[in-house]
């Protein structure tokens, strides 16, 4: 686990005001995603918003971190190199049952984000995910439901993502992707060739 070197105090005019006022041991948000760049990024944009945070790059360092210190909030990527996000969303349920969690996963999927809910997350939001969506996301009321995203991943992005997900699940092979995802093989090769749309 790794603390996000930051100051003493956030600014007050970049603090969240649901942040103001409540003590430290109640602002702590672990992120736990093996993409380095992606993390120590949304670290940084969390920290000015007035969480006190530390990451983790893995199932086992997360586990780690939440039974030395189970944080208010978590935000954990679904698939990491050594397991399912899953396993730390458990873990955290257990040791601070009214923690907030919310998934990142690398493609957009119903049954996956169910499965996140059932998990007991309370979101989940496709990666990249910008910062202000994450923040929405921790902040929501109990009894509502997050805001929709300022700028969601678009329909096309969506399938590409999708599509990507399912080729590396079959290890790269393009005919049994396509069998999968019941499409032509040739189609599927033009998809795999061209360039990811813009979100």
């Amino acid at each position: 686990m790794n603390a996000i070197d930051r100051p003493a105090h956030p600014a007050p005019e970049t603090m969240s005001t649901a942040l103001r006022g409540l003590p430290e041991s109640e602002r702590t948000l672990l992120i736990v995603d093996d993409d380095a760049p992606l993390c120590q990024r949304l670290a940084r944009a969390m920290e000015r918003r007035g969480f006190v945070v530390a990451t983790a790059d893995s199932v086992a360092a997360g586990v780690a971190a939440v039974g030395e210190h189970p944080p208010a909030f978590a935000v954990v990527d679904m698939r990491l190199g050594d397991g399912r996000g899953f396993d730390i969303v458990t873990a955290l349920r257990k040791a601070r049952p009214g923690a907030r969690i919310v998934m990142l996963t690398g493609y957009g999927n119903i049954a996956t984000a169910v499965a996140a809910v059932k998990a007991g997350a309370i979101d989940y939001l496709p990666k990249p995910a910008d910062a202000d969506d994450v923040e929405r996301a921790l902040l929501a009321q109990e009894d509502g439901v997050p805001e929709p995203p300022e700028d969601p991943m678009s329909a096309d992005r969506v399938r590409w993502e999708h599509i990507q997900r399912v080729f590396e699940l079959c290890d790269r092979n393009v005919s049994e992707t396509a069998r999968r995802l019941k499409m032509h093989r040739r189609t599927l090769q033009r998809i795999l060739g061209k360039h990811a749309p813009r979100s």
